[in-house]
C-alpha cells in the first residue's frame, strides 16, 4: 500500500490531570509514563513522526522540558480547547494525516495504529477509530485507543465546532449524529457516512474485549500498568495480544482497577468554565 501523505501521530498530554495530577510523567518500571506512550506509538510503521501536544500553562513546563531533554517534538497550545492544540499541532508539523494517541495510553500498540491508518487509507476515509463513545459499543481494551483524521476535517472541525465538548476532546464533530442503530455491529470493520458528510471507518476486535482497562487515569490504573510493565521486565516492546495473553494466565491482574469507572466522552474540566 502506498502512503502519500505525511502521517503525524499527535499526543495530547498534560499534568493538570483531575483523577491523578502529574500522572503523564510518573513513572512506569522506571521511565515516565509519557516516554512509554512516545516511544511505543514511533515503533508504526506508517507513522512519520510524532508530536506531543501539551498546554501553555506554566503547570506543563515540566512536560515541555522533558521533551525538549529527549528529543521529541514538542507544541504548547490551549489547556482547554484541546482541539486548537491539535489543529495548531498538526500545521507545524505539517501533517496531511493526524493520528490522536493520548498520553494516558501507555500499551498503545504500534500494530493496531498501523492497522488503523492503514484501513483509513484503504477506504479513503475522512476519519477512523477503533472506540468510539456510547451508542458505539467498544471492542477493543481501554487504553488502545487511535483515531486517525485528515488535515481538511480536522480544520474544518476546528473551524465549525462551536460545543465545549467538541472544542476539548477534539474528535466528536466527526462522527456525532449518526444513528443510534448503526453504531452496533460485529463486523470487522464499517463504513458510515455523518450528517456532515465524513466518511467514518469504525474497527471493531471479534471477541469483544472493551470492558478490559489498560489507560491510566487513578492510582489503580498505575499500579496496574507497573504490573504489566514489571512481567514484562520493563521492555516496552511487547504486543497487545501478549498483554491479552498476561491476563489470561494472571486473570487477577483484572482486580487491580476493576472497580474504576470509565468517564464518558462528553464529560467537560470544569475548570475550563470558571471565571
Amino acid at each position: 500500500m502506498d502512503q502519500p501523505l505525511r502521517c503525524v501521530a499527535i499526543i495530547q498530554g498534560r499534568m493538570s490531570a483531575s483523577r491523578l495530577p502529574g500522572k503523564v510523567l510518573r513513572p512506569i518500571a522506571g521511565k515516565p509514563m509519557l516516554e512509554r506512550v512516545v516511544e511505543r506509538t514511533r515503533r508504526a510503521r506508517l507513522v512519520d513522526e510524532v508530536f506531543v501536544a501539551t498546554t501553555a500553562d506554566a503547570s506543563d513546563d515540566p512536560v515541555a522540558e522533558f521533551c525538549q531533554g529527549r528529543g521529541y517534538a514538542c507544541w504548547r497550545g490551549s489547556q482547554f480547547d484541546v482541539l486548537d492544540r491539535y489543529y495548531q499541532a498538526a500545521r507545524l508539523a505539517r501533517a496531511e494525516v493526524i493520528i490522536r494517541i493520548t498520553a494516558d495510553c501507555p500499551l498503545i500498540d504500534p500494530q493496531l495504529i498501523d492497522l488503523t491508518v492503514s484501513e483509513f487509507y484503504q477506504v479513503k476515509a475522512d476519519f477512523a477509530a477503533n472506540r468510539l463513545p456510547p451508542p458505539w459499543h467498544r471492542t477493543y481494551p481501554i487504553g488502545l485507543d487511535v483515531e486517525v483524521c485528515a488535515f481538511t476535517g480536522l480544520e474544518q472541525a476546528w473551524r465549525e465546532a462551536d460545543k465545549p465538548h467538541q472544542r476539548e476532546h477534539v474528535m466528536p464533530f466527526f462522527y456525532e449524529g449518526i444513528p443510534v442503530e448503526a453504531a452496533h455491529t460485529n463486523r470487522p470493520v464499517s463504513l458510515y457516512t455523518s450528517p456532515r458528510g465524513f466518511r467514518v471507518l469504525y474497527l471493531n476486535h471479534d471477541p469483544d474485549l472493551g470492558a478490559m482497562r489498560w489507560t491510566v487515569d487513578t492510582p489503580e490504573d498505575l499500579d496496574l500498568l507497573n504490573c504489566i510493565y514489571d512481567r514484562f521486565n520493563g521492555r516496552d516492546d511487547f504486543s497487545w495480544q501478549e498483554i491479552l495473553a498476561l491476563f489470561q494466565r494472571e486473570p487477577q491482574l483484572a482486580q487491580v482497577n476493576a472497580a474504576v469507572h470509565h468517564k464518558a466522552y462528553n464529560d467537560l474540566d470544569q475548570r475550563a468554565r470558571k471565571p
